[in-house]
């Protein structure tokens, strides 16, 4: 039987996912310390009372031990420029006792994209899951949860979902019918929040949560009735998006990861949709497209 998790630090909580994480975790009862990196350009967000702050050097083993010694669980929420030191703060983890690590996923799906081309953008996160994986075997007292949110819903006026409210204008790739998996950070949040309070059913998986599954043209028709006017549509299609990112991969061009995302969940036939969600397991209620699109939608 896994033990009960109390007690977290999380890594990386500066950025744009982690106060939604420490903020959730702190609701949830959990005693939580956030271990940022020296050196960040993040500022450090005012956090709920009670919340540590260590700034430590993420190449430092003893460092990372430290800050990780009477903790039950470790989040991860680095961004690319601390994707390098998961290892090592697997390692720290293992070294002190921690029950359970999340590492930083929080996206798509990577245990599908390994023989890909947007996988080679993302071999850290990739490699990291199978450490844990080849650890957890090694040391039972040792667990780790790996988590898929698909696109963070939040930014759908910010650019990535080609929905340009000014110009009012859509992109759609291909036919706009696949459906994808999308999540508010504040459901992740919550989603991290209660893997912990299910550490039984959670241990050694990598699980999928989601607010909602959604297509491009099921989004455009929500946003035409909340704004009450018409997009225009421009079609691009998935073959050209895939072609663009190789060939700015080719050239060391890591903006070419955009090109693949799109390919990857809009793409006619992607079949990237939530088929198996945790959210029952993790007593997360899917929510409705409608009023959380409508909770970010700019000021008239």
């Amino acid at each position: 039987m896994v033990s009960p998790i109390k007690t977290v630090a999380v890594l990386g909580g500066t950025g744009n996912l982690g106060p939604f994480i420490v903020n959730e975790l702190v609701s949830a009862g959990f005693t939580v310390t956030g271990v940022t990196r020296e050196g960040s350009t993040n500022s450090t967000p005012k956090y709920p009372e009670g919340v540590e702050i260590k700034t430590l050097d993420y190449s430092s083993l003893d460092a990372l031990k430290e800050a990780f010694t009477g903790k039950d669980a470790v989040v991860s929420v680095v961004g690319a420029p601390g994707l390098g030191a998961q290892k090592l703060a697997v390692d720290a983890a293992l070294e002190v006792g921690v029950k359970r690590f999340i590492p930083s996923e929080f996206g798509i799906n990577t245990r599908r994209v390994r023989d890909k081309p947007i996988g080679k953008i993302l071999t850290g996160k990739i490699a990291i899951v199978d450490y844990l994986q080849e650890k957890a075997k090694e040391n039972p007292t040792f667990t780790w949860t790996g988590l898929t949110t698909g696109l963070f819903i939040d930014g759908v006026f910010k650019g990535y979902s080609g929905i340009n409210l000014q110009d009012k204008t859509a992109v759609i790739v291909d036919s706009g019918n696949e459906k994808f998996q999308a999540s508010r950070k504040a459901h992740i949040g919550k989603a991290v929040a209660a893997i912990l309070n299910h550490p039984e059913e959670t241990a050694n998986k990598y699980i999928g949560t989601a607010s909602f599954n959604i297509s491009q043209n099921e989004l455009v028709a929500i946003i035409e009735e909340l704004i009450g006017e018409k997009l225009s549509i421009i079609h691009e299609s998935s073959a050209d998006l895939q072609k663009a990112g190789e060939e700015k991969l080719a050239q060391g061009d890591f903006r070419a990861f955009v090109d693949f995302l799109r390919a990857h969940l809009h793409g006619d036939g992607a079949g990237n949709a939530l088929t198996d969600a945790a959210n029952e397991i993790l007593g997360l209620p899917f929510e409705d497209p409608k009023e959380v699109i409508r909770s970010f939608l700019p000021p008239a």
